[in-house]
This record gives C-alpha cells, sequence and structure tokens, in this order.
C-alpha cells in the first residue's frame, strides 16, 4: 500500500467514524438555522426598502430613520452570528475535531 493510499483510507475511516458523523450533525443543527434566520432577516430588509419606502422613512430621532436603523442592525447581526459561532465552535465543534485530528496524526505518521 503506497503512502497516498495509506492516508486515503485512514481518512475515510474518519469519515465513516460516528465522532465525525456527530461532528457534521452538530454544525448542521447551528449553521442551517441560522443562515435561513439571518437571510430572511436580509431578505425582510431588502423588501422593506423596495415596497414599503414610507415605513422606512419614519423619522425616529433627528434624521435617523428606520430605514437606517434597520441597515445597522444588519451589520449588528452579522457580528452577533459571528460571535455566536465561534462561542458554538469552541464548545461544542472543536473538542470533537482536534480528537479526529489527532486520530489522524498518529495514523499517518
Amino acid at each position: 500500500m503506497t503512502t497516498r493510499e495509506h492516508d486515503a483510507s485512514v481518512y475515510e475511516e474518519v469519515q465513516s467514524s460516528s465522532e465525525f458523523q456527530e461532528l457534521k450533525r452538530a454544525f448542521r443543527r447551528w449553521t442551517f438555522p441560522m443562515t435561513v434566520a439571518f437571510l430572511a432577516w436580509y431578505l425582510l430588509y431588502v423588501v422593506l426598502s423596495g415596497w414599503a419606502r414610507g415605513f422606512m422613512a419614519i423619522k425616529l430621532l433627528g434624521e435617523i430613520n428606520v430605514g437606517l436603523v434597520l441597515g445597522l442592525l444588519q451589520f449588528v447581526s452579522t457580528f452577533l452570528i459571528a460571535w455566536a459561532y465561534s462561542r458554538h465552535a469552541e464548545k461544542k465543534l472543536d473538542p470533537i475535531a482536534d480528537k479526529l485530528r489527532h486520530e489522524v496524526e498518529e495514523k499517518t505518521q
């Protein structure tokens, strides 16, 4: 067996392991709903900007209107999602990924 074949079999073994499947499930359980939620939030902003101009033009404080606040909240929500994902990855994904990485490193050396 060549080194290339040996490495491929190790990765195939890891990919079929229950730990790897759990890692994929934990990743998907968080990212898919969060992606859908963010895209829905973004689409709402776009739709309101295009078809609810009167609503978006409502002044809240001086020259600051609803559209500006919702636009800025797009940036805020992006940073909050990134922060929340980093916490999720640190607690749920990284321990499993580190364990799998160590197993692969041991088998390929």
